[in-house]
């Protein structure tokens, strides 16, 4: 075919979501839970962020704190889980590597999303076909359920996703290649199912009339536009399937990091909360690296619980600019350490803490003031990446001693489950 033809071939995309993707992961190693409603927690244990078919059939919402179920739990025998984030990152990287050896180019999109571009698949196999294929892959693969939405347009494409785990007629996959499909599936979806299209437009667009997505892509292109956004506008051309999203395979660059924690238990000590949040600076600087940028800016706050109005409340932060941006740990830790000094105030019981780092440069590009150098710490370089090789090395851990691994503040996680793909001593073994 010419390069011309090529050019003119209609665009292809496909998005592969993993089913109920936290209880899916749990399940992989216990088929015992296969058709027990299951439930996955939030950090500290405190609500439901992942719930099976079986635990939504019993009426508990997304969000629901587990201590006002907890006579649901008992009465039904549904299976809790601590979010167990170790696991859930190596399947999904898993299922990624999966997708990624049968499709022509990747983009992840989210830990269990992924969409792929099928240009020019049709010509060797049927789009439905594919999908199928790619589907009973990754089940065979690694153990992963999912629907597979395919369409020529992104957004077209996350409704058929949603039409395949809508009705299961469908066999998981849903191809709108056709526009006649599309308008009957169009036709029958509520305008918040929309990619992008969130509650409060959903309510605006319905006292415009507008309660289905099919009404949304014939609606006025201008008055969209003038009345919401470009955004909204966009998406209308995308339902009418006029491609205007294209593959994003290179993730763009963070402009801010945020590590932050509900704690495990209220917290009373200035040691405590600095204890804490050097774990989280740590971390932060660690990520920072791993983007390959240096911050100039650091925001440290700590908080009450506010939902505890019998108890003293108190919120605070503070933001720092710093002369020259970094990316070592020290200087962090230490700039942590003031800034959480400044803010703290004896005699409250703190219930979370957390870093915000930004106003990021790549290294060596900064230009000081006239009276600074840009001249890092000694070695800091070279001690920073020896120490992320070593943590990376899962052999050990190097810690800052103002890390202190104290109990006081970490998270609850009573019903964690093994760390099955990613800690020798928790392979599950074969009697």
């Amino acid at each position: 075919m010419s390069s011309t033809a090529a050019a003119k071939r209609k665009p292809c995309f496909a998005l592969i979501d993993c089913n109920n993707f936290y209880v899916s992961c749990e399940r992989l190693f216990r088929p015992d839970l296969r058709e027990r409603p299951v439930i996955v927690a939030s950090n500290n244990d405190g609500c439901a962020i992942a719930r099976s078919a079986e635990a939504k059939a019993l009426g508990i919402k997304m969000g629901a704190p587990l201590f006002k179920i907890d006579e649901l739990i008992r009465e039904h025998r549904i299976e809790v889980f601590s979010s167990n984030y170790a696991l859930y990152a190596d399947i999904s990287n898993r299922v990624m590597t999966t997708i990624e050896q049968i499709v022509p180019s990747l983009e992840v999109y989210s830990i269990d999303e992924a969409f792929a571009e099928l240009t020019g698949v049709e010509r060797a196999v049927s789009l439905d076909t594919f999908g199928h294929e790619l589907k009973n892959r990754i089940l065979r693969w690694v153990g992963m359920p999912t629907c597979v939405g395919i369409a020529p347009t992104k957004t077209l494409a996350k409704l058929a996703n949603y039409g395949a785990k809508q009705y299961p007629k469908t066999g998981g996959v849903v191809d709108l290649s056709e526009r006649a499909r599309q308008r009957r599936l169009l036709a029958i979806t509520p305008v918040d199912e929309v990619w992008g299209v969130g509650r409060r437009i959903a309510a605006r667009l319905n006292t415009m009339g507008i309660t289905t997505a099919l009404q949304l892509a014939e609606c006025d292109l201008k008055t969209l536009r003038k009345q919401f956004s470009v955004v909204l506008e966009r998406t209308a051309r995308e339902l009418r399937g006029e491609s205007c999203l294209s593959l994003e395979q290179v993730p763009s660059q963070k402009k801010q990091i945020v590590v932050s924690r509900s704690f495990g238990q209220p917290v009373l000590t200035l040691d405590a909360v600095q204890s804490a949040l050097s774990n989280f600076i740590t971390r932060a600087a660690e990520k920072l690296r791993s983007e390959k940028q240096c911050a100039r800016q650091l925001t440290v706050f700590m908080r009450t619980n506010p939902f505890r109005q019998n108890n003293p409340q108190y919120g605070n932060s503070a933001t720092h600019t710093l002369s020259v941006p970094t990316q070592d740990s020290r200087e962090l830790l230490a700039l942590t350490r003031d800034l959480s000094e400044r803010i703290y105030r004896p005699g409250f019981y703190y219930a979370k803490a957390g870093v915000m780092i930004g106003d990021f440069y790549a290294p060596g590009v900064f230009q000081p003031s006239l009276f600074e150098t840009n001249k890092s710490k000694p070695n800091s370089k070279a001690l920073m990446d020896v120490l992320d090789k070593l943590n990376r090395a899962k052999t050990g851990s190097v810690y800052f001693a103002s890390q202190k691994k104290t109990k006081d503040w970490q998270v609850k996680r009573e019903r964690l489950s093994p760390a099955y793909t990613t800690r020798w001593t928790d392979i599950p073994k074969v009697r």
